[in-house]
């Protein structure tokens, strides 16, 4: 036997001889299942016992049977061999958009209607991929998303343009008007928006969400006055809060029915084509098949909930 080579793993090839042999105890046979003639199974075994510096296997006209060394080899091998068919397979699957990470920013709204189908689906077509959910409004996710911080943004009124980034339009939903359940125009069943126009408004401020803050000031302006804002709050449970205080009045999207404070009456507007839109945003050159996976089930998700 020559001196053992230096120690560092063996090829795979040897091990997988090794261990094929040693289930079946007879070179024809392993020579056989491995598909290849015995002369090289009998190369690899006698490259291996070399590296390993001692005789892996008995051969005697009686047959062949493991030596001390290959019974302590085996269990090693095998667990090599299979450790590797594991990572192989996890990063198929990782490459096939199957399994991974995914950081997923979303407007607080969209907890209240797209969030809980989106999140069901996507666990029923790819169990094996882990969305990390970041809550925020839309400016910082589309910074975060620039910055890499998340890699799919959820959020409303997307820009019409954001250099790098790309945006899909999910669905559309109509907005109300929040107000105080004392208030007189709780008791119609719609509101006209010019009878707001006296109100003080509670509004996100501009910098969290500036396509939503335009949207909802445009909308008044249409019907023919500037929102008085005298209250602004990031979320929308506060914005509902500071309602049924009775410090103003606010339009939001329909979502936000589903926030039930006593206090606060939630009525649709006229005109109702008002509407707000909901987009996924995500890096235009990211060609990670986690983001398109996630893509797809935005997609095929009925938009059930409003």
């Amino acid at each position: 036997m020559k001196p053992p080579e230096p120690a560092h793993l063996p090829p795979l090839a040897q091990l997988h001889a090794f261990t094929v042999l040693a289930e079946e105890l007879h070179f024809g046979r392993a020579a056989a299942r491995l598909g290849i003639a015995q002369p090289p199974l009998s190369q690899q075994i006698r490259r291996l016992e070399d590296r390993v510096g001692h005789a892996l296997f008995d051969r005697s006209p009686a047959g062949v049977t493991l030596t001390p060394a290959g019974r302590e080899l085996l269990p090693a091998a095998r667990r090599t061999l299979t450790g590797l068919s594991d990572g192989l397979a996890a990063a198929r699957a990782a490459g096939d958009g199957r399994t991974g990470r995914l950081r997923v920013g979303f407007a607080a709204s969209l907890a209240l209607t797209v969030l809980p189908d989106l999140l069901r689906a996507h666990r029923d077509r790819l169990p094996g991929v882990h969305l990390d959910l970041r809550e925020m409004t839309t400016a910082p996710q589309l910074t975060a998303l620039r910055d890499g911080g998340i890699d799919v943004g959820l959020l409303r009124e997307p820009p019409a343009h954001h250099p790098g980034l790309s945006f899909r339009t999910l669905r559309t939903e109509p907005f109300v008007a929040v107000l105080p359940a004392a208030h007189p125009l709780a008791a119609r069943t719609t509101v006209p928006l010019a009878e707001l126009a006296d109100a003080p408004f509670v509004l996100l401020p501009r910098e969290a969400g500036p396509g939503l803050h335009d949207r909802i000031t445009a909308l008044c302006a249409t019907a023919g006055f500037t929102p008085r804002i005298t209250q602004e709050a990031v979320e929308w449970l506060t914005v509902c809060a500071l309602v049924e205080s009775g410090l103003g009045v606010s339009l939001a999207p329909a979502g936000i029915r589903r926030i039930a404070l006593e206090g606060i009456a939630h009525r649709p507007l006229e005109p109702s084509a008002a509407r707000t839109t909901v987009a996924a945003a995500w890096r235009t050159d990211d060609g990670n098949p986690l983001v398109s996976g996630l893509l797809t089930t935005l997609t095929a998700t009925p938009a059930t909930r409003t």
